[in-house]
């Protein structure tokens, strides 16, 4: 298939693309690199578009906007899908995502952004949102039901886009039988209002059989998410200090104010929840997708992945736990000390935050079924991180 590869309105390039293998086979003329996805412009040498690797990368770009082959239960999702791999509904819709604006425009075709994208135009989400994250579901019957931007959701979690009153909501559930991420996002969502971090506003709600998060999308038409590993591919690699600070660097020359606070506030949180998964591709920045320029540091999101769930003993409160620090997993004793100043935060405002949690756990436990000494184990957890914190703030 002959297409042209569209950042909203401007055209990036025109290519050959085999709908069967999700391989872009042939560039026939680049229009615009400038508009490309970020992560290509590093991979581009003019005479040399059909040649790896920006043909390639050009070909995993695009694979990685799908369902990823490690996403909870896939197997059954496609079961229920009708399909055999998630590639097979990448371009069902153009490719097109509500994280940024990138799709494939048949060529010789008049169709245009304002028919299709997502943010303006409606999708017919039940279907999927029942294959993916209700317990039993039958097979989609809808062909409609594989026109949405669920085609194109990165991450392990079972989630599905809805929407709410004109408001495209996200929802996530929890990871095999795991049942806490949905709080953890809740609770990373309240320390943040308390805190004044910038951050994407988590909720929680239920679906059918089970607990799901639930949080707006925080991109707009006009915008869209560049991640930090998007940044650092096109920066030479050194120890992740180093790389850290040139990240920071990076920020600042794109005007993005406050840079280094914005980015050590999703350490603080990380540090207190515990989140063990903050790699490179759940944070970065929010670019104008017009203008190509950068707006601010994208807000915090993403951080299901803590208290640690993954090693829960009913017998034994972890005394220690580790993180992600760039390439790097280090202890969260250890990536907290990158923040410069923590007496800039008001501590004082997280006081009673753990009754908070533990009332929120409670009031769901009927549906979770975690026990009383779970809960009890978690929200002393929680509140260790809480002191520790509070002592770091007393000798800074």
């Amino acid at each position: 298939m002959k297409c042209i590869l569209m950042n909203k309105n401007v055209e990036v390039l025109i290519a050959e693309y085999d709908t069967a293998t999700s391989v872009f086979t042939r560039i026939y003329e680049v229009k615009d690199i400038n508009y490309a996805p970020y992560i290509l412009k590093s991979f581009y040498i003019k005479n040399d578009i059909n040649d790896t690797p920006f043909r390639t990368n050009l070909s995993e770009w695009f694979k990685k906007r799908g369902i990823p082959s490690w996403r909870d239960k896939l197997d059954l999702l496609l079961h229920r899908l009708n399909i055999t791999a998630p590639y097979e509904i990448l371009d069902k819709a153009f490719g097109l995502s509500l994280s940024d604006q990138y799709w494939l425009k048949p060529y010789d075709s008049n169709i245009s952004y304002d028919d299709i994208n997502f943010f303006d135009n409606d999708f017919d989400y039940a279907e999927f949102m029942e294959a993916s994250l209700s317990i039993n579901s039958k097979p989609i019957t809808k062909e409609t039901s594989l026109k949405t931007p669920n085609n194109t959701t990165d991450g392990m979690l079972k989630k599905a886009w809805i929407i709410e009153n004109g408001i495209r909501y996200l929802l996530k559930g929890g990871y095999k039988n795991e049942v806490l991420q949905p709080f953890n996002e809740v609770l990373a969502s309240e320390i943040c209002e308390r805190l004044g971090f910038n951050h994407v506003e988590y909720t929680i709600d239920t679906y059918k059989d089970i607990v799901v998060s639930k949080c707006p999308c925080f991109i707009t038409k006009d915008t869209e998410l560049v991640t930090c590993y998007q940044i650092r591919n096109d920066m030479r690699r050194h120890d992740n200090l180093e790389d850290y600070e040139e990240y920071i660097k990076k920020l600042e020359e794109h005007n993005i104010k406050n840079a280094r606070e914005k980015v050590e506030n999703m350490f603080i949180l990380d540090f207190l929840i515990m989140n063990e998964d903050r790699h490179l591709n759940n944070f970065g920045i929010i670019r104008d997708v017009n203008t190509l320029k950068w707006l601010d540091v994208a807000p915090i999101f993403d951080n299901g992945q803590s208290l640690n769930i993954e090693y829960y003993d009913e017998d034994e409160v972890h005394i220690s736990g580790n993180g992600r620090f760039f390439y790097e997993v280090k202890p969260f004793d250890d990536i907290i000390k990158v923040v410069k100043n923590i007496k800039r935060i008001d501590i004082s405002k997280l006081d009673g935050i753990v009754e908070w949690f533990d009332d929120l756990l409670h009031k769901y436990q009927d549906i979770t079924k975690i026990s009383d000494k779970r809960i009890e184990r978690i929200c002393i957890l929680l509140n260790r991180q809480i002191n520790k914190l509070k002592k770091l703030y007393d000798i800074n």
